[in-house]
């Protein structure tokens, strides 16, 4: 019951804010998400640290098809549950100091898009897992067209087309996987698992490249990724927010859920290629980076940077890879989801997000300094921040598949250094100018959401270990199913 608490709770509370009107509409946006999230560490505190799927439904949904209604949590679940249910009320706080046309439809998307996102977690189910990755598109495409930027309409059309065409290439091969289940068809996880496994290597190539393509688009991976930078940058800060966040946490996740075991044989066969693109991308996407002048489009392409690395170390196929893969996911949402709460506090109070037009806000708003300079050594992976321990682990993992191509992917920690360092330098230090002056003090709200970035930063840096207790044992069977289904 718990599990599907979580994922009907939000969708409920965000249909009944439609009917609500005025300025309170934020508060109990604000206060159905802290319940959720309530739910949520309620959850983990019931969780037993172990391999097992926890919290189980299954009902048999339409039956002659062998599609259930199948939910449940294990460790790696859990933690992009956290994530998620953490996540949504600091984002919807991070708004408290802007005005939205019609801000009962604005919050009612972001709520029914964290309950699509919640089911993408915790799917037992292929087809149903493939109507909560659909259903998450839904809100966000709205909030991107009826509250986005310049250019707005052809951007996130361009957004919409490249994530509904990869997700047909997982329709499909979900689909092929369903033809081959033994016995009466079935797309319950489990007989997929299955029908994957008894493929010749041939077939399971056949499988990763249609699940691939999917989650590449998602995360994005390179050469998958162009709609990203325009979709990021255009976006309102909530949307932008919503989709580095969590919804690019999607494809991560459906790699280590769903395309891993499906196929394993072809997961090995064409690991090379996959992880020479994701790791090709690191390095394009941190050299463009330190190009930009936009500050916005700058963490943009930092983001695809750090996805990346976080793709190579999952098809690195080994135990650290994995579970550095999934310490980083939760740290990356964390600390981008910072980085674009302080793009949006300079843009209020400036009107540019060109970073040669700013300097100097140091000395007018120290503390917001201070602020930033956590929220960016946690993204350059400081040891001691949540970005050095995943970060460690993925290139760990890269590592043991491939020296040379860990090599090339850890360039990303100095290119990172460098982009995130100089913006910094640009942006906060040096003499105020005519347009920095006045920067404005933080409000209540900005302050508490920085506060709390900044706090998790720290805290999972350095006591990292709740978080692997969570994940690690889930991790350990599925290498460890991996490693059977591969005869090692």
């Amino acid at each position: 019951m718990i599990t599907l608490l979580l994922i009907f709770f939000p969708l409920v509370a965000g249909l009944l804010l439609l009917f609500v009107k005025g300025p309170k509409v934020k508060t109990l946006a604000l206060g159905a998400a802290i319940l959720e999230f309530a739910i949520a560490v309620f959850a983990l505190t019931q969780f037993h640290q172990d391999a097992t799927t926890q919290f189980e439904w299954n009902y048999a949904w339409v039956q002659s098809l062998g599609i259930t209604f199948h939910v449940g949590i294990d460790g790696i679940s859990m933690l992009l549950v956290l994530l998620t249910t953490f996540l949504v009320p600091v984002i919807i706080l991070t708004s408290f100091n802007t005005e939205h046309k019609n801000p009962s439809a604005f919050y009612s998307l972001i709520l029914i898009m964290q309950m699509a996102l919640v089911g993408v977690f915790v799917s037992l189910d292929g087809f149903l897992f493939y109507v909560f990755w659909e259903l998450a598109l839904i809100p966000i495409y709205f909030i991107c067209l009826l509250w986005g930027g310049e250019d707005r309409a052809r951007i996130t059309f361009k957004f919409f087309v490249y994530t509904l065409a990869g997700s047909l290439f997982m329709l499909g091969g979900l689909i092929y996987l369903y033809l081959h289940t033994p016995g009466e068809h079935s797309f319950d996880i489990a007989a997929l698992y299955t029908a994957g496994q008894s493929l010749d290597v041939v077939h399971q190539g056949y499988v990763f490249w249609a699940m691939f393509i999917a989650f590449a688009v998602k995360m994005p991976v390179f050469p998958f990724h162009t709609w990203q930078p325009d979709t990021y940058t255009t976006a309102p800060t909530q949307g932008t927010m919503m989709l580095s966040g969590i919804m690019l946490k999607m494809g991560t996740f459906g790699v280590i859920r769903w395309l891993l075991p499906l196929a394993p044989l072809g997961v090995e066969k064409y690991a090379n290629i996959a992880i020479g693109l994701a790791v090709f991308g690191v390095v394009y996407a941190s050299c463009i980076a330190i190009a930009q002048k936009d500050f916005k489009r700058l963490i943009a392409y930092s983001s695809i940077a750090h996805v990346g690395l976080i793709a190579a170390g999952i098809l690195s196929m080994n135990t650290q890879g994995v579970q550095g893969a999934m310490i980083q996911m939760l740290s990356h949402g964390v600390n981008v989801v910072g980085l674009f709460f302080i793009v949006d506090l300079i843009q209020k109070r400036t009107n540019t997000r060109e970073i040669a037009a700013l300097g100097g806000i140091r000395n007018v708003n120290p503390q917001f300094a201070v602020l930033f300079l956590i929220v960016l050594l946690g993204s350059v992976a400081l040891p001691l921040t949540n970005g050095f321990v995943g970060e460690f682990l993925l290139l760990n993992g890269v590592y043991q598949f491939n020296p040379w191509m860990a090599g090339f992917a850890g360039l990303s920690v100095i290119l990172g250094a460098v982009y995130m360092l100089r913006s910094y330098q640009s942006i906060m230090l040096g003499e105020t100018n005519t347009i920095t002056s006045s920067f404005a003090p933080l409000e209540t709200s900005e302050k508490a959401v920085l506060i709390i970035i900044c706090a998790a930063i720290i805290v999972f840096g350095v006591f990292p270990k709740p978080l692997t207790d969570i994940v690690s044992p889930s991790v350990d069977q599925l290498i460890t199913g991996l490693n059977t289904a591969l005869g090692k």
